[in-house]
């Protein structure tokens, strides 16, 4: 099979085109169209950027998307204007797409509320969670007081979802909405980021509720599903030793860091 031609700039000239790959970041994007295209029937088009190869650094890619990094989305029925930032992406795509606010809100404390999520997850869960990935993960050698740190304030970050969603089945007004877009792909893969899903079982059951919505899984496969989500995750465990043993290993070095520095759980 013939690889994919390499991106060199926009493919479209009508519609949303989203250019983005296989991460929570890029996931905001790819389940909002993906639900707006079941509950509207509006199309998109996409393209995938691999971030391993720098196509997000190029040229033509940070005149749209100047930060260069993934997703970002370009609406060639507005001019080809260009939004970057899963969160921004989020709130354009509502504010102009979902007419019928599906999956957003019309009562001003309940946008509130989902603007503080969203906020919430762009400042705290994804730079913590990412760098509890980088310092499990990624490293050249593992250094200790990064893994116990960023492990460990991903899991309060984790706790507070938690602790919110004992008694309400989504974060804003009971409803799904862009509110938990935000913080699901990260959610996803919280078993890869080191952290014991099982632990936080309000949290659990709000990501399985959306992990089994259709448009859900459609956006999980754009560009293609991850090897690193927790439903792939858990698979790997019960199938292949090797990967079960090593990640047994890397487990067991994250605990040992957090009684080195005499880490406690505790949240908020």
């Amino acid at each position: 099979m013939a690889e994919p031609q390499r991106p060199n700039g926009l493919i479209a000239n009508k519609g949303i085109e989203l250019l983005t790959f296989g991460t929570p970041n890029g996931w905001k994007a790819s389940i909002i169209l993906e639900e707006l295209k079941e509950a509207y029937g509006k199309e998109y088009t996409w393209q995938s950027i691999n971030i391993m190869q720098n196509i997000q650094k190029e040229e033509w890619f940070t005149k749209l998307g100047p930060n260069g990094r993934i997703p970002v989305i370009v609406d060639h029925d507005k001019g080809g204007f260009a939004v970057q930032e899963g969160l921004a992406i989020l709130a354009y795509l509502t504010r102009h797409y979902d007419p019928d606010h599906k999956f957003s809100f019309t009562d001003p404390l309940d946008i509130s509320r989902a603007e503080q999520w969203m906020a919430w997850q762009h400042g705290g869960l994804g730079p913590m969670q990412g760098q509890a990935n980088h310092f499990n993960r990624f490293t050249k050698e593992r250094i200790p007081y990064g893994m116990q740190r960023y492990t460990g304030e991903t899991e309060r970050l984790v706790g507070i979802l938690d602790s919110h969603l004992k008694n309400q089945d989504y974060l804003v007004g009971n409803k799904y909405s862009i509110a938990d877009i935000s913080s699901f792909g990260w959610v996803n893969i919280l078993r890869f980021s080191g952290i014991d899903l099982d632990q936080f079982p309000n949290l659990k059951n709000w990501w399985k509720r959306i992990h089994e919505r259709p448009a859900v899984q459609k956006g999980l496969a754009v560009p293609s599903k991850s090897k690193f989500d927790n439903e792939t995750y858990e698979q790997q465990l019960k199938e292949d030793p090797e990967f079960a043993a090593k990640e047994k290993e890397l487990r067991e070095a994250i605990n040992k860091a957090k009684e080195q520095y005499g880490y406690v759980y505790k949240s908020p």
